[in-house]
């Protein structure tokens, strides 16, 4: 089954992943800057991966905008943050990006990635600014376990990509090769 996974990553956590699975399973690889939704209907297996921003995942329509076109295809999708993966992260993210229509044809993974503000383009330094300004403000007990994280990490990079958070994906992809 030909395999391709696309991606887009603003910091390189999540083209790290989209590399390791790529490599894997001897998959094609785009960055999503260099796909048309013609060429991924031309693949059997699709693997999109897309970092958190405000719980939505960078440049997912490409699938969801066209899930009409990929119903008869294998459809993953991983999101890369900075938050350690919980079920109640994954479920909002779920939530959020995809309709209980579409959750039935995307098969979803939630990879933990990092955070680098040095990367950031200006726009997004000055958003992560503005929340970690609304943080610092609050009282030391109302802060959540992410926002004491985001805190701790803001001004040094911190990366946690591993490979073997990749080796969910790669045996659900596997066992859809093996079916087939």
């Amino acid at each position: 089954m030909r395999t391709v996974v696309i991606y887009k990553s603003k910091t390189g956590f999540t083209k790290k992943y989209a590399q390791w699975i790529a490599e894997e399973l001897s998959a094609d690889i785009f960055d999503i800057s260099k796909v048309t939704i013609n060429m991924v209907t031309a693949y059997d297996i699709i693997i999109y991966g897309g970092s958190l921003y405000a719980v939505g995942i960078n440049g997912v329509g490409l699938i969801t905008k066209n899930i009409d076109k990929l119903k008869d295809k294998k459809i993953v999708v991983f999101a890369t943050g900075a938050s350690p993966p919980r079920d109640s992260v994954i479920s909002e993210v779920k939530g959020k990006n995809f309709t209980l229509d579409q959750q039935k044809y995307i098969k979803f993974f939630y990879l933990r990635g990092g955070f680098n503000y040095s990367k950031l383009n200006t726009f997004d330094k000055f958003l992560m600014t503005l929340l970690k300004w609304k943080i610092k403000n609050k009282k030391k007990e109302e802060l959540t376990t992410d926002e004491i994280g985001m805190l701790a990490v803001y001004d040094k990079p911190v990366d946690f990509t591993r490979k073997k958070n990749i080796d969910e994906i790669i045996t659900y992809v596997n066992s859809i090769m093996e079916k087939s």
